[in-house]
């Protein structure tokens, strides 16, 4: 796909945030609550493939059945390439819609959104200080070093009791 990347990161000492999908739905409602004011919008765009899941909530909250992608690739994994592709944007810039991703990290993305779509109306459910500045609305705060486990990502495992067998 991409050629050029970051170095590898060692995400061994990485601190994890793990949002379950109670806090997740709990959070993308609030999200809603917060843009309701800022309508009515055309439609939703959202940023595959994080922000397919927040999009959806949103749309149904917001009653918004018109819903199209912006297409972006700027993660394998966990390690982040130096550019962000596009593989697909929707036309015009933006006037009247609203952009949802799951996070505004870096801003690599947010600024390809804001280059691309100028006149929409920018927000995620999760931001971090780097990006902050990118978006128009966001609910909950993150550390920048904070690597967010999001329930689509992550899988469920038992774990085995503190006081060992």
């Amino acid at each position: 796909m991409r050629t050029t990347k970051v170095a590898d990161k060692d995400y061994t000492g990485s601190r994890y945030m793990g949002i379950s999908w109670d806090m997740f739905h709990r959070d993308a409602r609030t999200l809603a609550a917060r843009l309701m004011p800022r309508g009515p919008f055309s439609g939703i765009v959202a940023i595959s493939r994080g922000g397919l899941v927040p999009a959806a909530v949103v749309a149904r909250e917001l009653n918004l059945r018109l819903v199209d992608t912006l297409c972006v690739a700027s993660y394998d994994d966990r390690v982040q390439g130096d550019d962000a592709l596009v593989l697909k944007a929707p036309a015009g810039d933006g006037e009247g819609w609203l952009v949802i991703d799951d996070l505004v990290d870096s801003g690599r993305t947010g600024k390809v959104v804001r280059r691309l779509l100028p006149k929409a109306t920018f927000a995620t459910v999760y931001a971090k200080p780097q990006g902050q500045a990118l978006v128009d609305e966001f609910v909950v705060a993150v550390d920048q070093h904070i690597w967010l486990l999001f329930p689509w990502d992550a899988e469920m495992q038992p774990s085995p009791p503190l006081a060992g067998a």
